[in-house]
């Protein structure tokens, strides 16, 4: 029930957003847009996985076009030559959490900083704005930036205010999003009301993370999911058999053939038309120990987009193993058949493995890529600066390793940016995201299975 609850809630959030954002298609290049949470990537290669999965024939390619720090005039800066210079025929735009600022809101002229910091926003807002309308054939996709969680009872990096500045930043691009007619998705809102509903349960709870600002990989999972909500893709399931009295009542995006029922046995050839979305289980955002899988206990990811169901009614009373290709995947009772196995949620079946394969894929994809959005890191939050913008010679080197020496941040990326600042190899690792794109189109195709429920 309380998932429910949850799922309602979400809909009636996302049902403010200026315009439904279209599936993406075949041949589509997408690109989201924003700072640091877009740059973690997660929430991003969630999206991405789920096309691969439950959409194998339709090849498309998602980046990611995030850095680390990014404000609104940051992301005008490199509109140009970092983000249309990859020319997608996409953008998903999100800004926010920075432009409104941090240690401001706890000094005497917090209001007076923040509706400056909001207006700055604005400002930078409408100069990217303008470029991107000189772009028709350009599909827009505004959307908001994920809540600074200021209300869980957690030490640090508290910002009394934060939030209330950031909703001014959420009105505008909805405002602006509805002039332009172009789709809005609102993340905002509804995590903000589910971290609240949360929190009602426990106080420090957080879905965020414990600096309030960065979504671990459960948060990154519930951002993925109001993002596909918003294209209308909840409720389409893996595929949904159902089989009565030894006779097929429903096979929906799935076939099924060579039905055979007897009295202790029923046994079919299945080929689905999707893969099941795997789940991760490891913490893989550094500082946040959440896991993707943490998000099923907050939303109900597994009823709105991972439904791969089989329901076998009229088997006589008693329990019945499931096999597929021969291999024992669990056993239930004739009346948990009746009323359906999601076989989304078993490990053990092929097509499970076939899509954890992919999910591999998809995340080494996403660690090259991560090369190159820490070169543009460099170039955005340095190089720009300095006037020395894609200079990437000897004088740039060293003046990376000279900052480095008293710019921590600086210092991180000073070593990848040591091997990135060659072309050759940037093409290289490019090359290497295309190449990994291609595999996963070529094993993301679901094959046939022999499905086989035996009485015990």
């Amino acid at each position: 029930m309380k998932k429910v609850l949850y799922s309602v809630s979400l809909c009636l959030a996302s049902l403010s957003a200026a315009a439904q954002v279209k599936p993406f298609q075949q041949n589509d290049r997408v690109i989201f847009v924003g700072n640091s949470i877009t740059e973690a990537g997660a929430y991003v290669s969630y999206v991405y996985l789920y096309y691969m999965t439950h959409f194998p024939d339709r090849k498309l390619v998602i980046m990611n076009g995030g850095i680390g720090g990014d404000k609104a005039s940051d992301i005008y800066r490199r509109l140009d030559y970092d983000i249309l210079a990859k020319k997608p025929n996409t953008l998903v735009l999100t800004f926010g959490m920075n432009d409104t600022g941090y240690f401001e809101f706890n000094s005497d002229d917090a209001d007076k900083t923040a509706r400056e910091r909001i207006e700055a926003s604005r400002r930078s807002y409408e100069q990217i704005e303008q470029r991107l309308l000189q772009l028709p054939d350009l599909q827009k996709i505004l959307m908001s930036s994920p809540p600074y969680d200021e209300t869980a009872k957690i030490k640090g990096n508290y910002f009394k205010g934060k939030s209330k500045a950031m909703q001014e930043v959420v009105a505008f691009q909805e405002a602006a999003a509805k002039k332009n007619k172009w789709p809005f998705v609102d993340l905002f809102r509804p995590m903000t009301a589910l971290n609240a509903r949360l929190q009602e349960k426990d106080t420090t709870f957080t879905m965020i993370g414990p600096d309030r600002i960065h979504p671990g990989n459960a948060g990154h999972l519930v951002m993925a999911s109001l993002f596909l909500k918003s294209q209308g893709l909840s409720g389409q399931p893996v595929a949904d058999v159902r089989i009565e009295g030894g006779k097929l009542k429903q096979a929906q995006n799935c076939k099924v053939s060579g039905l055979s029922a007897s009295a202790g046995k029923v046994s079919f050839d299945y080929l689905a038309a999707a893969l099941p979305f795997p789940m991760d289980t490891v913490s893989r955002i550094w500082g946040n120990d959440q896991k993707q899988s943490d998000a099923l206990n907050w939303i109900p990811f597994t009823e709105d987009f991972n439904r791969e169901m089989l329901s076998v009614a009229g088997l006589p009373a008693g329990d019945y193993k499931l096999l597929i290709d021969g291999h024992p995947i669990g056993k239930w009772s004739a009346d948990a058949f009746a009323k359906g196995i999601n076989l989304a949620t078993q490990q053990e079946t092929p097509q499970y493995k076939q899509a954890l394969s992919i999910m591999q894929l998809n995340m080494r994809r996403m660690e090259t890529e991560s090369r190159l959005r820490r070169y543009y890191w460099v170039q955005g939050n340095f190089f720009d600066k300095k006037n020395m913008r894609m200079q990437d010679d000897a004088a740039a080197l060293d003046s990376v390793r000279q900052q480095a020496q008293k710019d921590g941040m600086l210092r991180y990326h000073e070593e990848n940016y040591e091997t990135a600042m060659y072309k050759e190899l940037r093409t290289h690792w490019q090359e290497e995201i295309d190449l990994i794109i291609n595999l996963v189109y070529r094993l993301n195709k679901p094959v046939s299975h022999k499905i086989e429920i035996v009485k015990i």
